[in-house]
């Protein structure tokens, strides 16, 4: 069995691609050929420097992180992906304290899944937040809305031909109600599919992040042009033609 060092890259189809960052080659080998076999294009790292280097040769998908590495703490790494790259990281690690999984997401991960864990729930985790993060091969990459552009590959908007800035959770938001735009989107749709398909509690957050989603696309509070209240239900973006003037 070679060194987990000399873990090489894995073939597959030309699917999304994931960086496994994990120096067990026992577990890193079988994992990466699962992933190959579900249509990934998987990449292993064995240590963060390694990691690091495949990062910026590949510019990944996804990022399946393991906290236990050899020369680095994941933590560490988790920090540092996450001011390179939106890229969407999901913890992978033998802890499952609910302190570990509150600090992990608070370093930017967006999923956190522990040893030992099956194949097909791991497979499942990385659809679903390439779905959230709109990096997922399935659907459109691009979608334009009279003079709202929004580039889901790229991770960019445009309003009226003016790039606007958006944090990552803004971005999130705005691209999932734009995949049903003309469509309510309950709250708990938006929560589930923006923020944690584990989250319980106040939805207080949501009408933070559209407020601010709405001031960054020049909504008046009053009468939103794009992103519209349906009381009790959800939200709404603006279809085609409805938001124009």
């Amino acid at each position: 069995m070679p060194s987990p060092a000399s873990i090489p890259s894995v073939p597959g189809p030309r699917g999304p691609s994931v960086l496994i960052v994990e120096d067990e080659a026992s577990i890193a080998e079988p994992f990466a050929a699962a992933l190959a076999r579900s249509g990934f294009r998987p990449t292993v790292a064995a240590t963060g420097a390694q990691a690091l280097t495949r990062f910026d040769e590949l510019s990944p998908d996804v990022v399946l992180l393991d906290l236990s590495l050899p020369d680095a703490d994941g933590r560490d790494l988790c920090r540092t992906l996450r001011q390179r790259s939106g890229v969407p990281i999901l913890i992978i690690t033998a802890s499952g304290s609910l302190t570990d999984r509150v600090v992990g997401l608070e370093l930017g991960a967006d999923d956190y899944v522990v040893k030992p864990f099956a194949i097909g729930e791991v497979v499942a985790r990385i659809r679903a937040v390439l779905r959230r993060t709109g990096t997922s091969s399935d659907g459109p990459s691009e979608v334009i809305i009279d003079d709202l552009r929004i580039d889901a590959g790229a991770r960019r908007v445009w309003v009226g031909g003016r790039e606007i800035d958006l944090s990552r959770k803004e971005f999130d938001l705005l691209w999932r109600l734009a995949r049903d735009a003309g469509h309510v989107v309950s709250r708990e749709d938006l929560m589930s599919d923006v923020w944690d398909t584990n989250w319980f509690g106040s939805t207080k957050t949501l009408d933070v992040h559209v407020g601010w989603l709405r001031r960054k696309l020049g909504d008046d509070p009053a009468s939103p042009r794009w992103v519209v209240t349906v009381r009790g239900v959800g939200f709404r973006l603006s279809a085609p033609g409805e938001a124009a003037g």
